[in-house]
């Protein structure tokens, strides 16, 4: 191919070269440090010293293989088949949506908030299993339950609980038929479920809409709550009296998920802004009276 890579500089340079305009140039920047610690093992820290580092033959027909896929668009972690989450490492195929980082703010409010917690947290629609292996990993002492719908995800899941060295219980099942017999009852519930309204697609990045698995993205603008309204109807039924229930959110969501979290009786309802200082998160505590019939 002509093409001679010798040094971690010199993967630098090939990069810039072959993914300049397909992506930008800090994405190419943040592509570069994933690439050079996966494939020769020098961490981020250390490359900025390491500029001369000898590139083995081997390593660079992998970082020229797999920026060939970059340019088709294809994400990362989907070629790698991994990424990182929260500390943890985190297997990811077509099958499962990619982690984002505004889901690790999720996760790192739930940790925040609930240090110490010994009781029941269920997770619905786990996906890869990131958010209930992040909490299992920070909250040691939490029994860790994730729903999802997809056997390939469910596998996927299960090989990440094992990967993290923690405990998860994956179970197999949908959110709007299953039985509340299903799942204990739980202090903690959480989801990211699908919120992303059929009408933002042209909102959408090309590489997430032509590889990440469009049921775990989109709803339709005519009931784009319906995930949620679904676990919040399972969470009358296993949210014990008191517990807190955590969702991901779309942003232009917030009032509407407001309104039902009172609908159902919650108190102590927030909204919680990113770092981007978008409303990505809605949480609330499940009042008393809810149990009383």
């Amino acid at each position: 191919m002509g093409v001679k890579i010798q040094t971690i500089k010199d993967i630098r340079f090939y990069l810039t070269k072959e993914l300049t305009g397909v992506y930008k140039v800090p994405e190419i920047r943040a592509l570069a440090d994933i690439l050079i610690k996966t494939v020769t093992g020098i961490t981020k820290l250390h490359q900025l010293y390491e500029n001369g580092y000898m590139v083995t033959d081997g390593d660079a027909e992998k970082i020229i293989g797999i920026t060939e896929e970059l340019k088709t668009g294809r994400p990362i972690q989907y070629i790698l088949g991994e990424t990182s989450f929260y500390n943890c490492t985190i297997k990811v195929n077509s099958s499962t949506l990619i982690p984002r980082s505004e889901t690790e703010e999720l996760v790192d409010l739930i940790i925040r908030e609930n240090k110490g917690y010994k009781g029941n947290i269920i997770d619905f629609g786990s996906g890869s299993g990131c958010i209930a292996i992040a909490l299992s990993a920070n909250l040691p002492f939490a029994v860790l339950t994730g729903i999802e719908i997809s056997d390939d995800a469910i596998r996927i899941a299960q090989e990440n609980a094992v990967l993290n060295k923690v405990k998860v219980s994956f179970i197999k099942g949908d959110i709007f038929t299953l039985d509340q017999g299903a799942v204990n009852k739980a202090g903690i519930i959480v989801s990211n479920p699908p919120y992303v309204r059929n009408s933002e697609k042209p909102l959408i990045a090309k590489n997430v809409l032509d590889f990440e698995p469009h049921l775990a993205l989109f709803v339709t603008d005519s009931d784009p709550l319906k995930y949620y309204n679904s676990i919040l109807k399972l969470a009358d039924k296993v949210l014990l009296p008191g517990g807190r229930l955590y969702f991901e959110i779309n942003e232009a969501m917030g009032r509407a998920l407001f309104q039902q979290f009172e609908s159902f009786d919650y108190y102590e309802i927030e909204i919680v802004s990113d770092i981007n200082d978008k409303e990505r998160i809605i949480k609330g505590r499940k009042n008393v009276r809810a149990n009383i019939i």
